[in-house]
């Protein structure tokens, strides 16, 4: 079954629209991406700080808490400024196990007024589980979230 990212991106709108607190924001958007996607296990936030990216609010098993730049999925496409998104993470070059369970990932650079401030991350248990629509889908959620963060106080 594939997701309706167009309705989804109208419900975060709809529950971000009148909260300004970056932690509430990037809370609520993880558990309602966490709620709404099948088959993952886990969906989360690491913020650049530096030359690593740091865990945010996630929801999900345990996760590590810092990852340098260019260092796995998460560190390089946040380095690279561009969505990875990894069939089978065992197959990718310095892949970071943080949960064993975990066997494709796609991650999503969230860019605040051009600039890279951090990515979402979302990890699932299936092989291939992201395709084009995925990408395409979250990366239009990004931006529609990034517009909304550049009004907040980062």
């Amino acid at each position: 079954m594939s997701t309706d990212y167009s309705l989804l991106s109208r419900q975060m709108l709809s529950l971000i629209e009148d909260e300004k607190d970056p932690l509430a924001l990037y809370a609520n958007v993880s558990a309602l991406l966490n709620q709404s996607l099948e088959n993952i296990n886990w969906v989360g936030f690491y913020f650049v700080q530096g030359d690593e990216l740091v865990l945010g609010p996630f929801q999900g098993n345990v996760a590590c808490f810092r990852i340098k730049m260019g260092r796995g999925v998460c560190g390089t496409a946040a380095s690279e400024a561009k969505t990875l998104r990894v069939g089978d993470v065992h197959q990718f070059a310095g892949h970071i196990a943080c949960d064993a369970a975990s066997n494709s990932e796609i991650v999503v650079p969230l860019v605040v007024n051009g600039k890279i401030i951090g990515v979402l991350d979302i990890d699932s248990p299936s092989l291939n589980r992201f395709d084009d629509a995925d990408e395409e889908g979250l990366n239009s959620m990004m931006q529609d979230f990034a517009l909304h963060l550049s009004q907040c106080e980062l």
